[in-house]
């Protein structure tokens, strides 16, 4: 088999941290038996999320984020499966927690952390210190970056993952609305990258976590109470030839600009525009 499979999950979320954690490593077992190499968690999966679960940090009990985060990295090298989790991520007091994905290998060591950069009015105002960093890593050869929710709104940030090399981009989220498949797949299509959505089960939003293809399209969505579903990123893949090995350099290149500046001439007919 070719590619890279990975597994995106739609799990309920509590504002217990520890019902929570054991969520993920339930769902990481499920991933590894189905030979996933990697599994994406939602936008405040292991702490619960501002606005939902959390009404207050002084409701959370940090001591048990943080020993349910490691249980989780000891589960990711037991199971060698790399993780993807959503989580507050507390700082020092009086400053406010970051909105974090914490990317955890698959020899349980926390390797980075992506703290959310767009942070909407209410988590700005009242919940989350904003991040100011992109995060890239490799997968088995494969690239992924990551980003949360309402960033999915600001094109800028996918088309800085597309020169940073990314073939993957992981977006979680906790809640969506009646747009948020269309722009995912539309970035997807645009920068030419497998996109990733992994939103949390909500009754009143049946937006389904899935993966979509660099030409747009869902290759596959979680199904019904599934908690979890699994797709292969493969860049071998001749139906993705167009995008892949057409489209991106092609782009890439004219964003450059180069190859329009050659072209430039010096003409009457072009400069004044008002003349016919």
């Amino acid at each position: 088999m070719t590619g890279i499979r990975i597994a995106i999950a739609q799990p309920t979320i509590t504002a217990d941290a520890a019902a929570n954690g054991k969520t993920v490593r339930s769902l990481m077992r499920k991933a590894a038996a189905g030979r996933a190499r990697l599994v994406q968690f939602p936008e405040g999966m292991l702490s619960g999320y501002a606005k939902a679960q959390i009404a207050d940090w002084s409701q959370v009990d940090w001591a048990v984020v943080r020993t349910e985060l490691e249980k989780i990295m000891a589960l990711a090298a037991e199971l060698e499966i790399w993780v993807v989790l959503g989580s507050a991520h507390p700082l020092t007091p009086p400053h406010r927690p970051h909105n974090s994905l914490y990317v955890i290998s698959d020899t349980g060591t926390l390797v980075d952390r992506y703290d959310k950069r767009y942070c909407s009015h209410t988590e700005i105002t009242h919940f989350y210190t904003p991040g100011f960093d992109p995060v890239v890593f490799d997968v088995d050869g494969y690239r992924f970056g990551a980003l949360i929710c309402i960033e999915i709104n600001f094109p800028h940030l996918f088309a800085q993952y597309e020169r940073l090399g990314v073939e993957c981009l992981l977006l979680s989220s906790y809640g969506a609305n009646e747009p948020f498949e269309t722009k995912a797949a539309a970035h997807a299509a645009i920068n030419c990258y497998w996109v990733s959505t992994s939103l949390p089960a909500l009754p009143d939003d049946p937006t389904p976590s899935g993966l979509i293809t660099p030409a747009g399209l869902y290759t596959t969505q979680v199904v019904g109470q599934s908690e979890l579903a699994i797709a292969t990123i493969d860049r071998d893949d001749p139906t993705l030839n167009f995008p892949l090995r057409a489209a991106r350099p092609w782009r890439a290149i004219a964003n450059k600009g180069e190859i329009y500046r050659s072209r430039a001439v010096t003409d009457p007919r072009s400069t004044n525009r008002t003349a016919l």
